[in-house]
């Protein structure tokens, strides 16, 4: 058996789906298909009837949701330094442990609502890095207004103030 420790974990061993190989820098250890090795580990933290320890909270945020502490916090209506503490060793409140594992088990299973939601919120937090847009473009499409966001570089002569259009009549 070998010893996963990936992430910090200590509690978990494979029994079959790896192969270790002697290099020139030592053994390397091959995992078979990670991703779903990551999926089961996950479920069986969320599925333990015992709380979540610290690391499998910070394992189930990072490996299973793909979320950051402060897009967790966000979810969760607490700031990014409150995950950091729950995951440090301080006590983790029964209402985060639970919503941790219900937000990993509807996103598991495919919830397409609460998985944009997540993608949405790494979406934020990639566009945090780089260039910040300045404009908000809103065009009518039909009966419905949609919005994109632009970069604009501050001499842009085509750069007008938008005014606000009534919106169009839902009524028949």
């Amino acid at each position: 058996m070998y010893h996963y420790t990936d992430g910090g974990l200590r509690n978990v061993w494979l029994g079959n789906g790896y192969t270790i190989r002697d290099t020139p820098y030592g053994q390397a250890v091959a995992i078979q298909d990670l991703e779903g090795l990551t999926a089961a580990i996950c479920d069986a933290f969320v599925r333990q009837a015992k709380p979540l320890t610290q690391t499998e909270f910070r394992y189930l945020r990072t490996s299973g949701l793909q979320l950051s502490q402060p897009a967790l916090g966000a979810v969760l209506g607490v700031d990014a330094q409150t995950v950091a503490r729950w995951e440090k060793g301080a006590y983790i409140p029964k209402m985060a442990d639970k919503l941790v594992r219900l937000f990993y088990l509807n996103h598991a299973n495919g919830n397409v609502r609460l998985s944009s939601a997540f993608e949405s919120l790494r979406a934020v937090e990639r566009a945090a890095h780089g260039p910040q847009p300045t404009r908000v473009i809103a065009e009518a499409k039909g009966r419905r207004w949609g919005a994109r966001l632009e970069i604009d570089g501050g001499d842009n002569p085509q750069a007008t103030p938008m005014r606000r259009q009534k919106r169009p009549s839902t009524a028949h």
